[in-house]
C-alpha cells in the first residue's frame, strides 16, 4: 500500500518514521504500519527557540465535495491525509492550520443544486479555520451567501468587498483573523480579485463594490500594526497567480500584490483563482512545464514573500511547513500532497494504492450527494424535435445542437459577442421531448469551463484564419454562435462580414466564448494562455440555465450553419484535410 505523501514531498524530506493510516476501502478501521518521512529541521527548539506550524491549504473547490468517478480526490480522502499531517505535526511539536483560497461554489450539479451546502458543512468537518471569498461566491445572491456563511463555522475574509449600509458603504466581510501559533501571533488577510465587479453575475453583484486590492492591503497592513503589532502577516487571496506578474486581461494577483508592497511585509500568500499548480523553475522564474503529481514543487517568491496555490477542486493538499526562530520566518519545505489524482502520464492513480476514504466524512456527506443524484432527474426543459448530436455528424458540420452550446456560452453573466464550440465537445444527442439535468451532462460530460476572450477585429481575424480552418471530422471543427463570414479553405483566410448582427471592423473590440480546453490549446487551437479569462463557469452548468430559462427548445432556431460559409474546398459544410 502506498502512502498519500507524493515522492516530492519525500525528496525534500529526511529520516524516516512510521505512520497509521487506514487500508484500502471506505472508512476500514484496521490499521497498518507504512513507511513515511518527517522533516530534517534546521533548528532545535531547546537551542534555538524555534517555533513550528504548518499551513495546509486548498484552493477552487467548485463543489468536489464528493470524490470523483475513479476515486480522485474528494473530502473523505482529503480528511485521511489532513488527519494524517495534523498527527504528524502535532508529534513535532507544531500546529496547523487549514486555509482556502476560496470558490466553493459552482462546479458540479449536487453541490448546485443544494446551494453548496455539502460543501460547507464538509468544510466545517474537515477543520478549516478561514476562506478567502471568491467570485464564485457572488454567483448567488446574497440570501445565499448570508446562507452559507451562517452555515460555516469559520471566517469568510476580504477586506475589498463593500455593501451600503444606510447610504454608508461598509465591509462586508471580516477583513482578517487573528491566530495565535505556537505563542506567535498571526494575522491572515483576505482579499479578492477586483475584477469580480465585470466576472461575477451582474444581477448580484450590483450592490457590492470591490475595491483595488492593493491599496486595501496597505491600509490593512497599517491597521494591523497600529492595533495588533502582529508578528506575522499571511495573505489569504483568490486574485489568481500569473507568471511573472503577467495578468493579461485578468486583474492583477497575487505577484502584483507582493510587489507592491515593502519586501516581505507580508510574509506569504495563499492564493487561488488562476486555478494552478504554482511550482516554479529553479533559475527562470517560469512554471515547471505539465506539473504531475510525482513531482516536487517550488512555490514561487517575489519580493521577499512566498506565493502558494494548491490547483483546483481539492486535488492536492498544500503543504507548507514553517519555522520561526531568530526574529525571522524561514520555509523548512514545501510539497503539494495528491488527493488520490491520476499520474502525470495522464492514466489513473491504481484503486489498490488510493489513500483510503474517512469513513465518517463519507457518512456525513453521502446523503447529500443521493439528494444530488436525484436532482439530475429534475425536468428543466422541452426539445421541440431532436437535437443531434452523433459523433459522425457534428464533426463534419455545424448543426443546431453544436451552435446553440456556443450560443448559450455567451449568455449572461459571460455576456459575449459571440461564441465557439469544438465539435469534439460534444457527445450525444437531445432527444425530443422533456429534457433533464442527466441529459446535459450526457452531452458535455468534461466539466470543461468556459474562457472569454477579447480581442482587435484584426487580431481577432487572424485567430479565427485558424480556428475556422479546423478541418471536418477532428473534434476541433468548430461550431459558431453570432458570427457571420466566409472561409477560404485555400487561402487560409475568413472574410468576416459581421459579429453579433453588427457589420465587422478591424479597428473595434469583439468578445467570444470557447471552452477552457481550446483556450489552452486543446485541438490545436492557437494558446491564448494568460490572455483568455477562464470564467470559472462549467458548460454544462451554463447549457442548464439556458434550457431552464428558455424551458421550450426548438432546434430550427439555431439552424444558422449558413452563417458560416465554405469556398475552395469540396465540402460546402467546412474545410477538408
Amino acid at each position: 500500500m502506498n502512502t498519500p505523501l507524493s515522492s516530492s514531498y519525500l525528496l525534500l524530506t529526511g529520516s524516516a518514521i512510521t505512520l497509521a493510516i487506514a487500508l484500502s476501502g471506505c472508512g476500514n478501521s484496521k490499521m497498518e504500519k507504512v513507511p513515511k518521512v518527517t522533516a530534517s529541521y534546521a533548528c532545535q527548539t531547546a537551542i534555538d527557540g524555534c517555533k513550528r506550524f504548518t499551513l495546509l491549504h486548498t484552493n477552487d473547490h467548485h463543489g468536489r465535495f464528493w470524490h470523483g468517478s475513479d476515486g480522485a480526490y474528494g473530502m473523505a480522502a482529503r480528511k485521511t491525509i489532513l488527519d494524517q499531517i495534523r498527527k504528524e505535526v502535532a508529534e513535532q511539536g507544531g500546529e496547523t492550520l487549514l486555509l482556502s483560497g476560496g470558490d466553493i461554489n459552482t462546479g458540479v450539479p449536487e453541490s448546485d443544486l443544494q446551494d453548496a451546502e455539502p460543501d460547507f458543512i464538509g468544510m466545517n468537518h474537515l477543520g478549516y479555520d478561514a476562506m478567502a471569498v471568491g467570485n464564485h461566491e457572488f454567483d448567488n445572491p446574497s440570501t445565499v451567501i448570508d446562507k452559507q456563511r451562517a452555515w460555516s463555522k469559520f471566517p469568510w475574509l476580504s477586506a475589498n468587498i463593500y455593501r451600503q449600509v444606510d447610504g454608508e458603504w461598509q465591509r462586508y466581510f471580516e477583513p482578517y483573523k487573528l491566530f495565535e501559533i505556537q505563542g506567535l501571533k498571526l494575522a491572515v488577510v483576505g482579499l479578492t480579485t477586483e475584477q469580480t465587479a465585470e466576472i461575477g453575475n451582474p444581477e448580484y453583484v450590483a450592490d457590492f463594490k470591490f475595491t483595488p486590492a492593493q491599496a486595501e492591503a496597505k491600509e490593512i497592513l497599517a491597521e494591523l500594526e497600529q492595533k495588533h503589532h502582529p508578528d506575522l502577516v499571511f495573505g489569504l487571496t483568490h486574485m489568481g497567480h500569473y507568471e511573472n506578474g503577467n495578468h493579461g486581461s485578468n486583474g492583477p494577483g497575487d505577484v502584483a500584490l507582493a510587489r507592491s508592497l515593502e519586501p516581505g511585509q507580508i510574509q506569504a500568500i495563499i492564493g487561488g483563482h488562476s486555478q494552478l499548480p504554482v511550482c516554479m523553475e529553479e533559475d527562470t522564474g517560469k512554471y515547471v512545464a505539465d506539473y504531475g503529481r510525482d513531482d516536487p514543487c517550488k512555490p514561487d517568491r517575489q519580493n521577499g514573500t512566498w506565493i502558494m496555490q494548491a490547483y483546483e477542486w481539492g486535488k492536492y493538499v498544500g503543504r507548507a511547513d514553517f519555522e520561526y526562530y531568530g526574529g525571522k520566518l524561514h520555509l523548512a519545505k514545501y510539497a503539494l500532497v495528491p488527493v488520490n489524482i491520476e499520474t502525470k502520464f495522464g492514466t489513473y492513480y491504481p484503486v489498490h494504492m488510493q489513500t483510503p476514504k474517512d469513513k465518517e466524512t463519507l457518512e456525513l456527506l453521502r446523503p447529500y450527494q443521493a439528494k444530488g443524484q436525484l436532482k439530475l432527474r429534475e425536468e428543466i426543459g422541452v426539445a421541440k424535435a431532436d437535437f443531434i448530436g452523433e459523433r459522425d455528424i457534428v464533426r463534419y458540420q455545424a448543426t443546431p445542437l453544436g451552435i446553440m452550446l456556443a450560443h448559450a456560452q455567451t449568455q449572461l453573466p459571460v455576456q459575449a459577442d459571440f461564441g465557439i464550440m469544438n465539435s469534439g465537445g460534444i457527445r450525444t444527442t437531445i432527444k425530443k421531448g422533456a429534457i433533464r439535468y442527466r441529459d446535459v451532462l450526457e452531452v458535455l460530460p468534461f466539466s470543461n469551463s468556459v474562457s472569454v476572450m477579447e480581442m482587435k477585429g484584426a487580431e481577432l481575424k487572424k485567430y479565427l484564419s485558424k480556428v475556422a480552418l479546423m478541418t471536418r471530422g477532428s473534434g476541433a471543427f468548430a461550431h459558431f454562435s453570432g458570427i457571420k463570414m466566409t472561409v477560404d479553405c485555400k487561402a487560409k483566410d475568413v472574410d468576416i462580414s459581421a459579429v453579433g448582427n453588427k457589420p465587422f471592423k478591424l479597428e473595434e473590440h469583439y468578445r467570444f466564448t470557447l471552452p477552457s480546453y481550446n483556450a489552452a490549446g486543446g485541438n490545436n487551437y492557437p494558446k491564448l494562455k494568460e490572455k483568455a479569462r477562464d470564467t470559472g463557469f462549467i458548460d454544462a452548468d451554463m447549457l442548464y440555465q439556458f434550457i431552464k430559462k428558455h424551458d421550450t427548445l426548438d432546434p430550427a432556431d439555431y439552424d444558422t450553419a449558413k452563417d458560416v460559409s465554405y469556398i475552395n474546398t469540396s465540402s460546402s459544410y467546412g474545410c477538408d484535410s
